[in-house]
């Protein structure tokens, strides 16, 4: 009798099906938002990569531009990171691209591109070649051997226009949207990590529809669902002042 009753009164062990409930949904919260704090620093990080990235195809157009005293065209998807001017002449270019091409990386001798040549933001895939634009301004001098000098610095004016939205923009002017530049000699952008579906948002469509008007602001993520939609692009431009700067420096000016 004794040992029935050690039996009975013996505490168990181990967990019950409710406890260990319990514990698999603590631990998956836990993971979850492990999970969340991690994709948000990955995303982080690659944006402050992109921006690197950037900020070095900027450098990489200036010293093309002391070099040949000019700035490259951009590439066509078809021409494997190499400018693409029309007639492929490098005297008087007019290039097949002005607004819709991409960073000509190859022409740039840029290090990590992809397989054809182009340079890609920090989420590394084909939708994700880094962009480019460039001033048709003046008959094209930006892009012309010696253009700007032929010209004179006080005659030349860049008309690529940044916006801050793209409520009010036309399709050659910020209209009443704010200016962030109306003189840009040159863009480099990216479409960031939604490029593969990316540009159905208003401020971020008018960054592909191939005009001379371009919108930039901070990120804006559906799940908060901004009036112009999704926008994740980054943008950088190059000043015609920072432009005659670095040719100045280099005798390429006046």
């Amino acid at each position: 009798m004794t040992g029935m009753t050690d039996m009975k009164s013996r505490p168990q062990t181990g967990f019950t099906l409710v406890e260990m409930a319990i514990v698999l949904a603590v631990i998956s919260l836990i993971l979850g938002a492990t999970l969340t704090v991690l994709t948000a620093l990955q995303e982080q990080r690659n944006i402050e990569d992109t921006k690197s990235s950037l900020e070095a195809a900027k450098d990489a157009l200036l010293g093309f531009a002391v070099t040949n005293g000019r700035l490259p065209c951009p590439a066509s998807s078809t021409s494997n990171g190499i400018e693409d001017p029309v007639g492929g002449t490098t005297s008087l270019i007019s290039c097949t691209h002005p607004y819709d091409g991409f960073l000509p990386a190859a022409t740039l001798g840029l290090p990590n591109v992809d397989d054809h040549g182009y340079l890609q933001d920090a989420w590394h895939i084909a939708a994700n070649r880094v962009r480019y634009a460039v001033t048709i301004a003046n008959t094209r001098a930006a892009t012309t051997t010696d253009g700007i000098k032929t010209l004179g610095m006080g005659s030349f004016t860049p008309n690529l226009y940044v916006c801050d939205t793209a409520s009010g923009i036309t399709s050659s002017s910020c209209g009443t949207a704010t200016t962030l530049t109306s003189q840009a000699v040159a863009i480099i952008y990216t479409l960031g990590p939604n490029a593969p579906n990316g540009g159905t948002g208003t401020d971020e469509a008018a960054n592909l529809n191939a005009d001379p008007v371009f919108v930039s602001h901070t990120v804006a993520y559906a799940k908060d669902s901004p009036a112009n939609g999704e926008f994740d692009d980054q943008l950088l431009w190059l000043s015609p002042y920072t432009l005659f700067n670095r040719m100045v420096q280099a005798g390429k000016l006046p």
